[in-house]
């Protein structure tokens, strides 16, 4: 099978890979708009999950890619001068750019080709096309009727930094400016640092003028807010060989249909969902796995092989979007939480996956999450009742 793959980033280059491994006769190339080792964004995380199956798949780029991460089990909550910390499921953290070089070099050495600084806009002749090249795909927007693509942004704004600060837990900090509240998610990815993700209500971003602020005005302001959390660490909007960061509301982008004859959606040009929940570069990983499996299962059935790889990963991202699109509600109504004892804000933050949260007095929600934590029969009452509040209210 000759395979083209346009978008060389962890779904395109893990899909390469795996189609490799599968049979070193496909021709595979794939084709990145960007210069080789330039790369957007700092690190990326993930869970143990997806490190067991990245390990079944090709142990080889698994072990690299381990050796170069690191990991914590806290969660901490700075909220004023608060600190909250609490032991939970580890998690890992690894540089973007040095995810991309696992896997471009596992794929150089399989046999794929790599094609660097070129923009593929329309559909090359092959097999197989798989549009792997983001939430902007050209290669979608060319059948804009066909895919039916929608994206709902979101209300709060954000800004994806950098900082030479290396923590040492998945963090939370909350500020509560003159303008309102304003929140960063910190996380290590290496000795070199941590990504920090910055986020506001729209009010609190025109109040502190975040809006009308150059790039230098707008980081000189956040790390004053942030001192407490960067300990004097600058941050910084340019990742290595990447453009400077920009302030946006993220896009919630889904589609009605992720194939046309032989094009192929995956990753970020299939869907989105908020980063607030940490789990694109998971989602895109197991895009391409399933990709991969559905091939080799009908290797003589290309539209059969597309229809049961788009059905199983739809189905398999039912409770991530649904976890992704209460936690960014959550934080959208943040008022609604923050005043709590930080013990309980920070275990509520920890529920706000929960379709039931929005309907509950937070109070009433903490007491009734505790007791659940010690009554079966209760665990399964909030399991049932919660998606069906949400169905009757998004209905209302």
């Amino acid at each position: 099978m000759k395979v083209v793959c346009v978008g060389g980033g962890p779904a395109g280059l893990y899909l390469s890979i795996l189609l490799k491994l599968q049979d070193p006769s496909h021709d595979v190339t794939v084709h990145e708009r960007n210069p080789e080792g330039s790369t957007y964004g700092w690190g990326v995380t993930y869970w143990r999950g997806l490190l067991d199956r990245l390990h079944a798949r090709d142990p080889e780029s698994a072990r690299a890619v381990e050796a170069a991460s690191v990991s914590w089990t806290d969660g901490v909550a700075q909220v004023r001068d608060e600190t909250t910390r609490h032991h939970g499921d580890q998690g890992f953290g690894i540089g973007r750019h040095r995810l991309l070089e696992i896997l471009t070099a596992r794929a150089r050495a399989l046999g794929v080709r790599l094609e660097f600084g070129r923009e593929v806009t329309e559909e090359p002749a092959a097999d197989l096309v798989v549009a792997a090249d983001g939430v902007g795909s050209a290669l979608r927007t060319r059948h804009a009727g066909h895919f039916g693509a929608e994206a709902r942004p979101g209300r709060n704004h954000y800004l994806w930094l950098g900082t030479p600060k290396v923590l040492d837990a998945f963090t939370f900090a909350f500020v509560e400016s003159e303008h309102g509240w304003i929140w960063a998610y910190g996380y290590p990815y290496g000795p070199e640092g941590s990504t920090c993700v910055v986020e506001c209500a729209p009010d609190t971003f025109t109040g502190l003028g975040l809006d009308r602020a150059d790039a230098a005005e707008g980081l000189v302001l956040l790390e004053k807010l942030f001192a407490d959390l960067l300990d004097g660490h600058p941050l910084t909007d340019r990742a290595p060989g990447g453009p400077p960061a920009r302030w946006g509301t993220f896009r919630t982008l889904t589609n009605r249909t992720w194939s046309r004859d032989a094009l192929v959606l995956l990753g970020d040009a299939a869907h989105t969902t908020h980063y607030s929940i940490g789990a694109g570069t998971t989602l895109a990983l197991e895009d391409a796995m399933a990709l991969a499996d559905a091939l080799g299962a009908s290797p003589d059935d290309l539209p059969g092989a597309l229809a049961r790889y788009e059905r199983e990963r739809r189905a398999a991202l039912l409770p991530a979007q649904s976890a992704a699109r209460h936690s960014a509600q959550w934080y959208e109504n943040l008022p609604r939480y923050i005043g709590l004892p930080p013990e309980r804000m920070f275990a509520l933050l920890g529920q706000r996956h929960s379709p039931l949260l929005p309907y509950v007095p937070p109070q009433l929600y903490y007491r009734v999450d505790r007791a659940a934590g010690r009554l079966a029969a209760l665990r399964r009452l909030k399991r049932w009742l919660g998606p069906r509040i949400a169905r009757a209210a998004s209905r209302g």
